[in-house]
C-alpha cells in the first residue's frame, strides 16, 4: 500500500508541470489579426513663393496727369464754353504757345466773360478779335508760368503772369486783377499735358 502512494505522488509531480507548460505556450502563442498596416504619408513641403512686387499706392495728382491728354489749346478748342478764347489766342498766334510742352496755368474766361468785357469796351467780338495788340497784354495775363492746382493757390499772395503783371487770390476764390475787377474760379484743376485750366467768369484786364 506505501510504495502504491508513493508511486501516485511521484506521477502526480510530473504530470502537473508538463499540463503548466502546455497551458503557458499556449497563452504565448501569438494571435494574428486582419487589421490593415495603416501608411501615415509625409507633410508635403510646400515651394517658397516668390516675393510680391510692392504695390505703390497712386495719388490724385499721379491720377489726374495719366489722364491727360489734350494740350491747353487742345482742351480750350474742345470746350463750347470756351469758344472765344481759342479764337482770340489762335488771333493773338499764342494757341501755338499753348499746345508746345511746358508748364502753365491758364484761367480761362468763359464766352459769357468775353460777352460782358465787350459790352464794357463798347466792341464787337470781331473787333475785339482784330486787335491783336489788346490780345497779346490781355491774354498772357491769364497765363502763370507754372502749374498751380487748386490745392496749391497760394491765396493772399500776389501772382506774376506772363505778361508781368501781378493777380491776387482769395480763400474764396475770387481773382482780383490789376484793374480792380473781380472774378470768380467757377472750375478747376482741367488737367492738360502742359498744365493745368482753371475756368473764370471774368475777363481779368491788367493796367
Amino acid at each position: 500500500m506505501l510504495k502504491k502512494n508513493l508511486l501516485s505522488l511521484a506521477m502526480a509531480m510530473i504530470v502537473l508541470p508538463l499540463a503548466a507548460c502546455s497551458n503557458n505556450e499556449e497563452v504565448a502563442t501569438p494571435v494574428e489579426t486582419d487589421a490593415e498596416t495603416v501608411v501615415v504619408a509625409e507633410p508635403e513641403v510646400m515651394a517658397e513663393s516668390e516675393p510680391m512686387a510692392e504695390v505703390v499706392p497712386m495719388d490724385a495728382d499721379m491720377a489726374a496727369d495719366m489722364t491727360a491728354t489734350q494740350s491747353i489749346a487742345e482742351m480750350a478748342a474742345s470746350n463750347e464754353n470756351l469758344t472765344i478764347l481759342t479764337a482770340a489766342l489762335q488771333a493773338a498766334g499764342l494757341d501755338t504757345m499753348m499746345m508746345e510742352a511746358g508748364e502753365y496755368t491758364v484761367f480761362a474766361p468763359t464766352d459769357d466773360a468775353f460777352a460782358a468785357v465787350l459790352t464794357k469796351l463798347d466792341v464787337t467780338k470781331e473787333e475785339l478779335l482784330a486787335n491783336t495788340d489788346l490780345l497779346k497784354s490781355v491774354l498772357p495775363y491769364h497765363v502763370v508760368p507754372m502749374v498751380v492746382k487748386s490745392a496749391d493757390i497760394p491765396y493772399g499772395t500776389p501772382i506774376e503772369t506772363v505778361n508781368g503783371q501781378m493777380i491776387t487770390i482769395s480763400d474764396a476764390n475770387v481773382i482780383t486783377d490789376a484793374s480792380g475787377n473781380m472774378a470768380n474760379i467757377v472750375g478747376t484743376d482741367m488737367m492738360a499735358t502742359n498744365g493745368v485750366v482753371h475756368v473764370i467768369d471774368t475777363v481779368l484786364l491788367p493796367k
